[in-house]
C-alpha cells in the first residue's frame, strides 16, 4: 500500500504541472491566463501562443496523464483498479493544480493521456468523434463535451485492456465525463447564446 500512496503523490504532482502557464512564461514571456478564455489548458495556449506552442502544451498535458501510470505500473508494480484510481488523481491534479492555487485546465488532454493507457481502443474512438465534430462545427468545447460523454458508453461496449476492470473503467469514464462537462459550463452557456469562439487555424 505504501507504493500506491507514493505513486498517488507523484501522480498528483505530475498532473498538477501547469504546462500551459510555464511554457507560455518560459518561451514567450506570456501568462496565458491573462488572455483569451484565461484558461491554463492547451486550447487557450493555442489561441494565445499559436500552433507550435499550443501543440507543445497539448503534448505535455497528455503526458501528464500517461507517464505517471506507466511509472506506477513498471516501477511500483501497481495494477488493476489502483491504476484506474491513479488516472483519476492525474486528472484532478490537472484541474486542481497545487501550483495554481487549486485551479487549472478542464482536464480533456490529461484525460486523453490517462485513457490512452487504461482504455486505448475507447479513447481512439472518442478522439475520432472529437475530430469529426470539430471539423464540422469548429467548436473545441462542444467536441470535448460530446467525446467525453461517449466514453462511458464505449466502456460498456468495447473490449477491455488486459487487467482492466470494466465496472471501474465505467465509473471512471462517467466521473470524467461529468467533470469535463461541469468544467465546460461557461462554454455551454456561450454555445447556447451563440457567442462561443470557434477554432481557427493559427501559425
Amino acid at each position: 500500500m505504501i507504493y500506491f500512496f507514493i505513486s498517488a503523490t507523484i501522480t498528483y504532482i505530475f498532473g498538477s504541472l501547469p504546462s500551459g502557464v510555464w511554457i507560455g512564461k518560459a518561451l514567450r514571456n506570456v501568462d496565458i491566463r491573462d488572455y483569451g478564455s484565461k484558461n491554463s489548458g492547451a486550447t487557450n495556449a493555442y489561441r494565445v501562443l499559436g500552433m507550435k506552442y499550443g501543440l507543445l502544451v497539448l503534448l505535455a498535458d497528455i503526458l501528464k496523464g500517461y507517464l505517471p501510470l506507466i511509472l506506477a505500473e513498471k516501477i511500483f508494480n501497481i495494477q488493476g483498479n489502483y491504476l484506474i484510481i491513479l488516472g483519476l488523481i492525474a486528472i484532478i491534479g490537472h484541474t486542481l493544480s497545487i501550483f495554481l492555487k487549486f485551479k487549472g485546465g478542464k482536464g480533456v488532454a490529461t484525460s486523453l493521456g490517462v485513457f490512452l493507457f487504461l482504455f486505448p481502443n475507447g479513447i481512439l474512438i472518442a478522439l475520432s468523434i472529437f475530430i469529426l465534430i470539430l471539423y464540422f462545427t469548429r467548436y473545441v468545447s462542444l467536441s470535448s463535451i460530446i467525446a467525453a460523454g461517449c466514453l462511458p458508453f464505449l466502456s460498456l461496449l468495447l473490449p477491455m485492456k488486459l487487467g482492466m476492470n470494466r465496472p471501474f473503467i465505467f465509473i471512471l469514464t462517467t466521473a470524467v465525463a461529468i467533470f469535463v462537462i461541469y468544467k465546460h459550463k461557461g462554454n455551454i452557456d456561450r454555445l447556447l447564446k451563440g457567442t462561443e469562439n470557434k477554432f481557427k487555424v493559427k501559425n
